[in-house]
């Protein structure tokens, strides 16, 4: 931990589009300050191989740019009728769990639906009331854009109110 805050880094996970957030706490603080946000994009015409290898890459760079001290991330959500989308998006997240673990971090799995509640009230929360609850907290001049980093700036923030809240 450095000293005085918690860096905290989610990641909303993608083999497109990988949502990247980070919020700083500092000690004895409730409430997180958003310090980047970003998208980590992935060559879509690439076999998937090449994503993940990409995306470790990149991911890898991230951290050790930002220094985080913690990361969360997304838990997996299968929906029955989208099982292949799981097991894809099961590829992303193992790469984003092995860069966290190798870089020393604990990593921390949140529900999108706790996401979601902690954000707006809404665990069922759409894109959009993502978008317009992170744009308030924050206090940006416009919503985050992409969704996804939106979504990885709410991932940050719910854990590092867990962590203040202890």
């Amino acid at each position: 931990m450095a000293e005085g805050f918690t860096r905290v880094l989610g990641i909303d996970p993608g083999l497109r589009l990988t949502g990247y957030g980070v919020v700083d706490l500092a000690a004895g603080s409730l409430e997180p300050k958003l310090v980047e946000g970003g998208v980590i994009r992935l060559d879509a015409k690439q076999p998937l191989e090449h994503r993940l290898l990409q995306l470790r890459n990149e991911l890898t760079n991230l951290i050790a740019g930002l220094e985080p001290d913690r990361l969360a991330v997304e838990q997996l959500y299968a929906h029955y009728a989208h099982p292949r989308t799981a097991i894809l998006m099961g590829h992303a997240r193992g790469v984003i769990l092995l860069c966290g673990t190798a870089a020393g971090l604990p990593v921390e799995h949140l529900a999108a639906t706790e996401i979601k509640k902690s954000l707006t009230g809404n665990g069922h929360a759409t894109k959009q009331q993502m978008q317009l609850s992170v744009q308030a907290q924050c206090q940006l001049a416009e919503p985050p854009s992409p969704p996804d980093v939106a979504d990885a700036i709410a991932i940050a923030l719910c854990h590092a109110r867990r962590i203040a809240t202890g």
